[in-house]
C-alpha cells in the first residue's frame, strides 16, 4: 500500500444530515466520535455487543440505534461513511473491507494506513470549523489546530466577522501556547503546569467544570486544561464534542453516572485520580455543569488531598442558571424575584435520607430550581402545593438546556406533572418554579411547547 503520508489528500467536508453513518464498537472511541456525528445531524448506527453508559444514554434518548451483536458485511450497506472504533486488527480489516467492496468511506481507530478516510483535528468557533490533517501525524495535526485555536481566541472577530472590502489583514501575532498559559498552582501551592508536572515526575488532578451541554460554554481555562491532559475522567453529561477533541493517546475513562442506572462507584472514580496523577499523569475530571454543584467534586477533592495529589478546580457554568437562562427564563427579575434557591431532587421529599426543607421552600416567594429532579416530581409538587405554593404558580422544565435538543415546557405549578408525563420529558431537565418561568413569555425561545 502507498505510504499515506506521502500521498496527497483531498479536503471535503461531508454533509451527513439524515444520511446514515455506522460506527462498528461502542467502547471509548466511539465515545468520543460519535457526538460529532450527532451533531452534524447524521443518523447513527452502532454494532457493537456492548456500550459504553454514555453511547447507551444516547441509545435511551432516541439518537441512535444500537444492534447489539458483532459485525456483519451487510450492515455496510446503506452507509454514507463507516467509522471503525474497535482495536481488534482483524475484525476491523474486515469492517474496512466489506466498506471498500461498497465503495463506502472507511474511518479506522486503530490503523489510519488501512483506511480510506481520516478525520481531522478540529477546532469549532461559532460558524467557523477548522480542520487540520498532519501527513498522518495526529501529534502534529493536534498542535497545529491548537495553535489556530488559540488564534481565534485571542481574536474572535476574525471568527465571527467578514473583513470590509479591501481592509488589511490583521498584523498582530496571537501569544504561543507557552506565552499564553499562566502557571496553575494546586491547593497544596505546587505548580501543576503540565509541562513543570512532567519535568518532575508528579501528576496532578484537575475539577473541571464542562458547562451546561453546549460545548462552546466550558471555560477557557477549563479547555486548556483538556488540552494538556493525559487521562480524561469524564460523566455522561460532558459535551460529547469536547471528548472529540482531545490529542488521540489520550486515555479516556467513562465514569459516566446515568441518573437511577448503573454507576461506577464513587470510591473507584477517587481510586482512578489517585492511581493515575501517582503515576505523573496530568488527569482532568470532566464534569457537566460545575464540578461542585452536585457533582460530588468536594469528595473527589479531599480523596486526592489525603492522597497528596495536587488538584486544580476549575469551575463550570452550572445548569441550574444556564439552562433557564437559555430557555429565557431568568431566574431572578427586579421586582418579580430576589433570591433563587438550587435543591436536588434525587431523593423524594420525606426521604430520611434528605436534606432537604421542602416545606420551607415553599413558604420562599422567591425562585426554586430543582436538578435531577423529574422521577420525584409528583412528590416535589404536592410537597410543595400543600405547604403553600399556589397550583397556579407559574413554573417550567428545560430538557437539555443550551443544546441542539433543548426543549422547554411551560405551565402552573399544578399540571407540571401531566404536562411533563404527556410531552415525555427526560432527563437531564430543570425544574423551575416561580413567577419568572413567565416574566419573559413574549421572548422568543427555541422549542417551546405550551
Amino acid at each position: 500500500m502507498t505510504d499515506p503520508a506521502a500521498t496527497p489528500l483531498y479536503p471535503l467536508a461531508l454533509r451527513l444530515e439524515g444520511r446514515r453513518v455506522l460506527v462498528v464498537g461502542g467502547g471509548a472511541v466511539a465515545t468520543r466520535r460519535v457526538p460529532a456525528l450527532l451533531d452534524a445531524g447524521a443518523e447513527v448506527v452502532v454494532v457493537s455487543p456492548r456500550l459504553t453508559p454514555a453511547l447507551t444514554a444516547l441509545v435511551d434518548a432516541g439518537r441512535l440505534r444500537w444492534e447489539p451483536r458483532t459485525f456483519t458485511p451487510s450492515d455496510v450497506d446503506g452507509a454514507w461513511l463507516v467509522q471503525v472504533a474497535i482495536d481488534d486488527p482483524v475484525a476491523a480489516e474486515e469492517v474496512s473491507r466489506a466498506a471498500e467492496e461498497r465503495r463506502v468511506f472507511c474511518v479506522r481507530a486503530d490503523d489510519r494506513t488501512r483506511a480510506s478516510a481520516w478525520t481531522p483535528a478540529v477546532t469549532r468557533h461559532g460558524p467557523v470549523t477548522v480542520a487540520v490533517l498532519g501527513g498522518g501525524n495526529p501529534r502534529h495535526a493536534v498542535a497545529v489546530r491548537d495553535a489556530i485555536r488559540d488564534f481565534l481566541d485571542a481574536r474572535p472577530d476574525v471568527a465571527d466577522a467578514r473583513p470590509e472590502a479591501g481592509a488589511a489583514p490583521p498584523e498582530t501575532r496571537p501569544a504561543t501556547r507557552a506565552e499564553s498559559r499562566p502557571r496553575e498552582r494546586p491547593e497544596s501551592g505546587a505548580p501543576v503546569d503540565g509541562a513543570d508536572a512532567v519535568a518532575r515526575g508528579g501528576g496532578w488532578v484537575a475539577l473541571v467544570g464542562a458547562g451546561p451541554g453546549d460545548p462552546e460554554l466550558i471555560t477557557v481555562k477549563g479547555r486548556r486544561l483538556l488540552g494538556q491532559a493525559d487521562v480524561v475522567v469524564a460523566d455522561r453529561l460532558v459535551p460529547g464534542l469536547l471528548l472529540d477533541a482531545l490529542r488521540p493517546e489520550v486515555e479516556l475513562i467513562d465514569a459516566a453516572k446515568i441518573p437511577y442506572g448503573p454507576a461506577r462507584a464513587q470510591e473507584e472514580i477517587n481510586k482512578i485520580l489517585v492511581d493515575r496523577a501517582r503515576a505523573g499523569r496530568a488527569v482532568v475530571r470532566l464534569k457537566g455543569g460545575d464540578p461542585y454543584v452536585f457533582g460530588r467534586g468536594g469528595e473527589e477533592a479531599l480523596a486526592c488531598a489525603a492522597a497528596g495529589v495536587p488538584v486544580i478546580v476549575v469551575p463550570g457554568v452550572t445548569s441550574a442558571v444556564a439552562a433557564p437562562g437559555a430557555a429565557g427564563i431568568p431566574v431572578t427579575h427586579r421586582g418579580v424575584a430576589h433570591e433563587f434557591t438550587v435543591v436536588s431532587g434525587h431523593l423524594p421529599p420525606g426521604d430520611p435520607n434528605s436534606l432537604v426543607d421542602w416545606a420551607a421552600l415553599a413558604r420562599l416567594r422567591g425562585t426554586v430550581v430543582v436538578l435531577m429532579g423529574l422521577k420525584n416530581l409528583p412528590a416535589i409538587v404536592e410537597v410543595l402545593v400543600r405547604h403553600g405554593r399556589p397550583a397556579t404558580t407559574p413554573a417550567a422544565v428545560v430538557q437539555e438546556g443550551t443544546t441542539g435538543q433543548q426543549r422547554v415546557l411551560r405551565c402552573a405549578l399544578g399540571e407540571l406533572v401531566a404536562r411533563v408525563r404527556a410531552a415525555a420529558i427526560r432527563p437531564p431537565a430543570v425544574v423551575v418554579v416561580g413567577e419568572v418561568a413567565d416574566v419573559l413569555a413574549t421572548v422568543p425561545s427555541a422549542s417551546v411547547e405550551r
